[in-house]
């Protein structure tokens, strides 16, 4: 079992997340333009929930790019690869599809339970050795240099 290139910097998957998510909300805001009047209530001057549509399609659209591009893309999405990062299995090798799906499902799982799953799983990355979030364990992948 080979040992995986240096692990990549946390503060640099931080910025590389944040990228990915602006892409992400670029890429389904087409979906989700018709119930952005739902945000922002100008009658009462309060903001709303957002509705469930919103939500979904925005989730599924971040499934989509998360899994298949580390599935097809050499483990990178485009912040991935603008800050020289990318995923590979815990011991150096290219991440399967599977690994991706796997990884990206748990990650979603975490993101659903409310901010507390999210701020356990990417929180995670702060005091592990590894720097691995909780959805990299699942997935028994880590974030390298590309």
């Amino acid at each position: 079992m080979g040992s995986p290139p240096g692990l990549a910097g946390r503060w640099r998957r931080l910025f590389a997340g944040v990228l990915d998510w602006l892409v992400i909300n670029v890429i389904s805001a087409p979906f989700t333009l018709p119930s952005w009047e739902y945000v922002w209530d100008r009658g009462r001057g309060a903001w709303e929930r957002y509705p469930v549509e919103q939500t979904f399609a925005t989730g599924l659209v971040a499934f989509l790019y998360f899994w298949l591009l580390h599935a097809f893309w050499n483990g990178q999405t485009l912040g991935k690869r603008l800050f020289g990062m990318r995923v590979v299995q815990d011991y150096g090798a290219r991440i399967t599809v599977t690994q991706a799906a796997v990884r990206q499902a748990a990650a979603t799982a975490f993101e659903w339970l409310c901010c507390v799953g999210m701020l356990l799983d990417l929180g995670w990355i702060l005091f592990d050795p590894r720097k691995q979030a909780l959805h990299d364990k699942v997935a028994r992948t880590v974030v390298v240099n590309a």
